[in-house]
């Protein structure tokens, strides 16, 4: 259960606008590079230095650890417009307390070049988390929230967890495995 998503959910009494998208794209293949969720006017563009990226329905086939197939082009060309620190691959599966001795984690970067958040608590609560390792990392550049997009498929995690760090969402609407439902209310 995600405890996180959970109490955070109350958070939208208030202000419904945490689980709106910036920016929404059919699929991962739709990313364009660099990436600008914003439109509009050229002073009005976001300055994204790092990307935060979902795994599972966004790259990858739930509960794999490897880039999907068609996806493959897209997620190169990604990890070569973001190189080394400004990628990162933060999950409610891989890299939580929920993936013993983080091998999950492990497997994913082997996989993917990219590294993989631990974080003990997750989406959408787990921004200061990693707000820390991109202040951690100086090659990433960021000096602010709003230099990071979070690109996900979950409007109650990762949108959501964007809107609370005060950065750029792109939500994929149409994840690598079709939900079946009208709304995608899965916490995890």
């Amino acid at each position: 259960m995600n405890i996180s998503a959970t109490l955070n959910v109350f958070k939208l009494i208030t202000n419904p606008a945490l689980c709106l998208p910036h920016h929404t794209i059919p699929n991962f293949n739709h990313l364009n590079l660099p990436l600008s969720p914003a439109s509009g006017k050229k002073e009005q563009q976001p300055d994204i230095r790092a990307v935060v990226l979902d795994k599972d329905n966004c790259f990858a086939i739930p509960e794999e650890n490897q880039v999907y197939g068609p996806y493959d082009a897209k997620f190169q060309a990604l990890r070569a417009a973001y190189p080394r620190s400004k990628l990162l691959i933060v999950s409610n599966s891989a890299g939580t307390n929920d993936d013993p001795g983080y091998k999950n984690a492990e497997l994913l970067e082997k996989n993917t070049g990219v590294p993989v958040l631990r974080h003990s608590t997750k989406k959408p609560g787990c921004g200061p988390e990693i707000l820390s390792y991109f202040r951690d990392s100086p090659d990433s550049g960021v000096a602010h929230p709003s230099q990071i997009a979070i690109v996900g498929d979950r409007l109650f995690t990762d949108v959501m967890m964007a809107s609370m760090m005060g950065s750029w969402s792109v939500w994929i609407k149409d994840g690598v495995v079709k939900e079946k439902g009208l709304v995608n209310l899965r916490w995890a």
